[in-house]
């Protein structure tokens, strides 16, 4: 063996060589991992907005807004509805506010039921929509607006112009349709909508001055 050979074997089994070569592959590879995300962030947004904007347009007929609300948020504190912020879109006329939607969180009978909701300055339903659910297919899907209209029956509904005792399933003493063998899912549906009503009515006043002052900026 020549002494370069020798010399070559002695320094790989140094442990700082050994540690170099670990940190150059690590090095690599976040480069790697680096590219590859920045090469992946801009289409996921893209169609993350786009789902967004999707949403939004069935819950939210384009004549009540000329603005982007999607653009336009206002994150709120409410450990009444949620242990995490949030965001309340504002849709805007003429530079008032017209509409606010926000998602709402319910417990279904197989997991969280997540709602999209809009309404008015006035806290009146303008629109409600379910986001997400794990109910059972066939039977308490019927929340879903492709499987029923079940969901449409919320609109113009608000505290002030539907009594408290009305807001719950017709086997509680409501107005609400159950399912079939599915009660649990639209009595959380209910309830999800009427948390979300209750949270507009506290946080109103804040949503409403912050959309009077972003106009006056505007």
């Amino acid at each position: 063996m020549t002494a370069l050979a020798i010399n070559l074997e002695s320094l790989r089994n140094r442990v700082d060589y050994q540690g170099g070569i670990l940190g150059f592959i690590c090095a690599v590879v976040t480069i790697l991992l680096v590219v590859g995300q920045q090469q992946t962030y801009a289409p996921i947004q893209a169609r993350l907005a786009e789902d967004r904007q999707a949403i939004l347009a069935q819950v939210l007929p384009q004549a009540y807004f000329d603005n982007d609300p999607l653009h336009n948020a206002t994150e709120i504190v409410d450990a009444s509805l949620s242990d995490s912020p949030i965001q309340v879109y504002t849709a805007t006329k003429n530079g008032t506010a017209s509409a606010f939607v926000f998602q709402v969180e319910t417990e279904g009978y197989g997991g969280t039921i997540t709602l999209m909701l809009a309404l008015t300055p006035q806290g009146e339903i303008v629109g409600l929509r379910t986001l997400s659910h794990k109910e059972t297919p066939g039977l308490a899907d019927k929340i879903e607006t492709d499987k029923s209209d079940w969901i449409l029956g919320f609109n113009g509904l608000s505290l002030t112009n539907t009594a408290k005792e009305k807001w719950a399933v017709k086997k509680d003493g409501g107005q609400f349709d159950q399912f079939t063998g599915a009660t649990i899912t639209p009595r959380a549906v209910v309830k999800g909508v009427v948390s979300g009503l209750e949270f507009y009515a506290r946080q109103s006043e804040k949503l409403l001055q912050n959309a009077k002052a972003e106009g006056e900026q505007s």
